[in-house]
């Protein structure tokens, strides 16, 4: 066959295939799309520029905890007692960027906060199951440590995590903030969903932090019935903020840790009137006053 015939075979194939390459051609696009996109975090240069529009001295780093990488954010007084913000599911620490430039939370305390394992910068796509996310995290706080106390803030899924932190350690974290937290596995909807698109290759349909979002939720239910008997552990003092409309993670979790953290050392609740999942962001003054206020 000559280099002419073999160049109009090729044009013919093209031809008839069309549909067929286009099809092809679209899905290795997508494909390479869920891999690079969604991923839910602030470039280095997104968050140099936020900090330094606002004035703000910043720590960005990483650190690796048994093989992991940890990236986290910090500002304020590196003396100081510490606010250390966990994000939910999925996200990455530019959820509490708001937190860490604020004046009245730069005066009084340091402030972290983390790409939990998974997310952001943190071994990105790897997602860990709730106890061995709050294993990690532990070790981390054990290595930025500076002696003063530790608050530990978390939303959503952050919130079952500080939980499970605080459960592990009695007595080591001074108070937790439980924004808007899932820890109550009867609240959980069964969402069977979710195995099917954990199943290869249908997972890596899921574009970015949505896919080890996926995972980390499909194992919560488990998590937290297991997380339950240890509730009693817990002897810190507590901060439940919980929006009364919140659709994602329903109010009534409310109603359980305040019947199931029978030894905190007290149990505050802040409902917000028709408040959304979204509190923190929605409500940033009612949760900046109620952490400015943690002694």
């Amino acid at each position: 066959m000559t280099k002419l015939q073999a160049v109009k075979k090729s044009f013919s194939y093209v031809k008839r295939n069309k549909a067929k390459i286009l099809l092809l051609f679209v899905t290795l696009s997508y494909l390479v799309v869920c891999q690079s996109c969604m991923r839910l975090r602030m470039s280095n240069k997104e968050t140099k520029n936020f900090f330094e529009t606002n004035k703000i001295k910043f720590r960005d780093t990483i650190v690796i905890i048994e093989e992991h990488k940890i990236h986290y954010l910090q500002t304020g007084n590196p003396k100081s007692a510490t606010l250390f913000f966990i994000h939910g599911s999925p996200g990455s620490w530019d959820a509490y960027k708001n937190y860490l430039k604020d004046s009245l939370l730069l005066s009084k305390f340091r402030m972290i906060a983390i790409d939990r394992p998974g997310f952001g910068y943190s071994n990105f796509g790897n997602a860990e199951n709730l106890n061995t996310q709050a294993h990690i995290i532990e070790k981390f706080i054990k290595k930025i440590g500076n002696s003063e106390p530790i608050f530990l803030i978390g939303h959503s899924l952050g919130g079952p995590i500080v939980v499970q932190m605080a459960a592990n350690k009695p007595g080591y974290y001074k108070h937790l903030i439980i924004i808007s937290g899932a820890v109550d596995p009867d609240a959980e909807e069964p969402e069977n969903w979710r195995a099917i698109i954990k199943t290869k290759p249908i997972r890596y349909l899921i574009p970015g932090a949505l896919r080890p979002a996926n995972d980390e939720l499909w194992w919560l239910k488990t998590d937290l019935r297991q997380l339950k008997p240890n509730l009693k552990n817990i002897t810190s003092k507590i901060t439940i903020i919980h929006g009364t409309k919140d659709f994602l993670v329903p109010f009534s979790n409310v109603a359980f840790m305040k019947k199931e953290f029978i030894n905190a050392k007290s149990v505050e609740t802040i409902p917000i009137a028709n408040g959304s999942h979204f509190i923190p962001w929605d409500h940033f003054d009612i949760i900046r006053n109620a952490l400015y206020q943690l002694e």
